[in-house]
């Protein structure tokens, strides 16, 4: 596979090499090749090989052509953000090409090309801030530049993912001070304004996300309101469950369900006698780990398999002892 993606990639140079065209259209040439590599990347070796392209476009374009080399620059951090790797150098490389091409958008570029970069830079330093290498404030001024023109009239889609990352940013940050609550309410307040914009059949990826990281932020929430919460999320998954389904996104789904299973353990059975406990509730979530654990082994999930393996084997001791105490009773 790698030995055929690095023939193809050479025949593209060669080609344009070629063509009888200027730098900066050969330049392009090359970058419309690296997207169309990297539009449905196989591997990682093809999205490496797209980040060459990019970078013999960037080679090819003449220093006046200042706007199309940070458009070059903009599409190669997109590549680079997205091979996997245990390290930061790919994210770092790509934050400091996301860093220059919007400082070039800024001035001549269109607001969409900026807000876009800007919405892109977010996101690599999120991911760098799991890395110590970088801070959430950073990634959540970044979101704030892009909601400037991603606004919720004219391009709700984006908006709402916005919102999404907005809301995982403040959920992120650490949980030790006094503004704590502030920022789970926070979270919870930008995943609700994201689903004023989208709705289940114009936008229903968008939609799900949306909803099931609503249900996550409302569970955890260390608010009071204990019980009306987890309710509240319960409903939050059910609603992405109308989309996340075993046959169109199993992996989703198999996640929405591990954290509906969740949220039931922390549910009475009988709300208006929760003396009762919930043995009911607690049946019902064991189920639906069991089936989350089954889809996750099924499609390459082993480590969240292994999660709720070791969730599984607490509930499970916990029904044991039970029924002990139940028999010797």
């Amino acid at each position: 596979m790698a030995n055929r993606v690095q023939q193809e990639v050479q025949a593209a140079i060669e080609a344009i090499k070629n063509e009888d065209a200027s730098a900066a259209e050969k330049s392009e040439m090359l970058m419309e090749i690296a997207m169309g590599i990297q539009a449905k990347p196989k591997s990682p070796e093809q999205l490496l090989s797209a980040v060459s392209l990019y970078e013999k476009a960037l080679a090819e374009c003449p220093p006046e052509q200042f706007l199309l080399h940070a458009r070059i620059q903009a599409r190669m951090a997109t590549a680079l953000q997205a091979i996997p790797a245990n390290d930061s150098e790919y994210l770092e490389r790509a934050r400091e090409l996301y860093e220059a091409a919007r400082a070039v958008f800024k001035d001549h570029g269109t607001a969409e090309e900026t807000a876009e970069a800007e919405m892109n830079l977010g996101l690599v330093i999120q991911t760098l801030c799991g890395m110590n290498k970088a801070v959430i404030t950073d990634a959540i001024s970044a979101y704030q530049r892009s909601l400037r023109t991603f606004n919720k009239k004219k391009y709700p889609k984006e908006f709402a993912i916005l919102q999404n990352n907005l809301a995982t940013a403040f959920l992120s940050m650490p949980f030790t001070d006094q503004r704590a609550k502030m920022r789970e309410a926070l979270a919870v307040q930008a995943f609700e304004e994201g689903l004023t914009v989208v709705n289940i059949i114009d936008h229903p990826t968008e939609y799900a996300m949306l909803q099931n990281n609503l249900g996550n932020a409302l569970q955890y929430s260390s608010s009071s309101h204990l019980v009306e919460n987890n309710v509240r999320a319960l409903e939050a998954y059910e609603e992405a469950l109308k989309v996340r389904t075993l046959q169109t996104t199993p992996f989703e789904y198999a996640n929405t369900i591990s954290n509906k299973a969740n949220c039931l353990l922390n549910l009475p059975d009988d709300f208006e006698k929760p003396e009762k406990g919930n043995a009911n509730n607690v049946a019902t979530a064991i189920s639906l780990y069991e089936e989350a654990q089954d889809i996750f082994l099924a499609h390459n999930g082993a480590q969240n398999a292994a999660v709720i393996a070791g969730v599984l084997e607490e509930l499970r001791g916990h029904q044991a002892q039970r029924e002990n105490s139940r028999i010797n009773h």
